[in-house]
């Protein structure tokens, strides 16, 4: 009889004969923990049978060990949370971090995200990315796939496909939560300044925004509904074009802090006080809010847990698990400060039928 030749068992099949993942064949291996007892057994009884024997030594070594973070801009506090967030949970598993942005200085063939950096990326090896409120086009997304690149999004610019795992918030409640407290006050003329009219998040706030005014029976002006950018220049020239309108809203939700605070310039250059003439709620409660008077009402994120939420999703791609969710969304909390009030008597009451017959419609 001739022997039959048996290829050296690797430990693909130690998981197969287990009927385990590799990933968790190999923290039994490693002697790493969230492991449970029988599984364990299971599979030390499969590297016993089919006598596996590493070929080079702990596969820990292999681990992920370098992040690449990649932001739009790193100029604002929320990337400084994010950051903040991303930096604990990375110092809790020995994880380098590396920053990057796509600044127009910084684009380019060689930039971040573009294919030569990517491939460099992949020959270095141990590496993964979070990319934080940027656009990924398909054929990015299709490289980092076929390169190996885990990858993770925090609060996406564009709508991503169900194998691109993203970290965000509640967007589309924290609009409720923020015009259903306006409402609650009294409000009925209430603005919207958004961010970009592509950007997930800026149109789930905005949502959620119609959602609670339609629910109210308030009337929706068009122009007090404006969507440019998250930034406080884009909040005061928004704010300008709002409180210049006959019949000018008695409120005002912004979508990001920033916006909310060009608002309350915008208020100031007109000599409108804030909340007495218009109240403003801003979104993400972010660390520039703080020395604000009047201290902003916002809604909050969770923006430093986003970032360490990112940072384990990642981990668990790396070593091929499956993520808890492929889109994780966290709570969002209305925080009522000084910035809002009840309509004052020379600006409240209800609407002007100019007004109310310029209803928005999405």
């Amino acid at each position: 009889m001739v022997a039959e030749h048996r290829a050296r068992p690797t430990l693909e099949l130690v998981a197969r004969t287990a009927g385990v993942s590799k990933a968790t064949a190999s923290k039994v291996l490693n002697h790493r923990p969230h492991v449970s007892p029988s599984t364990r057994e299971r599979v030390e009884a499969a590297i016993k049978e089919l006598g596996y024997v590493p070929s080079t030594g702990s596969r820990e070594a292999n681990s992920l060990r370098e992040v690449h973070v990649v932001f739009n801009t790193v100029v604002n506090m929320y990337v400084m949370q994010v950051l903040d967030g991303v930096l604990a949970a990375a110092s809790e598993h020995g994880v380098e971090v590396l920053v990057d942005s796509l600044a127009l200085e910084r684009r380019g063939p060689d930039g971040p995200l573009s294919e030569s950096w990517l491939r460099h990326l992949s020959a270095r090896g141990r590496a993964g990315v979070i990319l934080v409120t940027a656009e990924l086009t398909s054929d990015q997304r299709t490289l980092l796939r076929r390169l190996g690149i885990a990858l993770v999004v925090v609060d996406p610019i564009n709508p991503f496909d169900d194998k691109t795992p993203s970290v965000g918030a509640t967007n589309f409640t924290g609009g409720v939560q923020a015009t259903s407290h306006l409402l609650n006050l009294g409000h009925r003329r209430i603005g919207y300044a958004g961010g970009p009219p592509g950007s997930t998040a800026s149109r789930e706030r905005l949502h959620g925004f119609l959602s609670a005014m339609r629910a109210a029976g308030a009337p929706v002006d068009d122009r007090h509904v404006l969507e440019t950018q998250f930034t406080f220049a884009a909040g005061l020239e928004m704010g300008s074009m709002m409180l210049s309108t006959p019949h000018r809203p008695t409120a005002v939700f912004a979508g990001s802090d920033r916006a909310a605070l060009g608002i309350i310039e915008a208020a100031r250059v007109q000599h409108l006080r804030v909340p007495q003439d218009l109240a403003i709620v801003g979104f993400d409660d972010t660390y520039a809010t703080m020395p604000v008077a009047p201290a902003l009402t916002t809604v909050r994120q969770p923006i430093s847990d986003m970032g360490r939420v990112a940072l384990r999703t990642l981990l668990q791609l790396d070593r091929g698990e499956r993520p808890d969710s492929h889109h994780i969304l966290l709570s969002t909390e209305l925080v009522v400060r000084e910035s809002t009030a009840a309509p004052g008597p020379a600006v409240g009451g209800p609407s002007d039928p100019d007004a109310s017959a310029a209803v928005h419609c999405p």
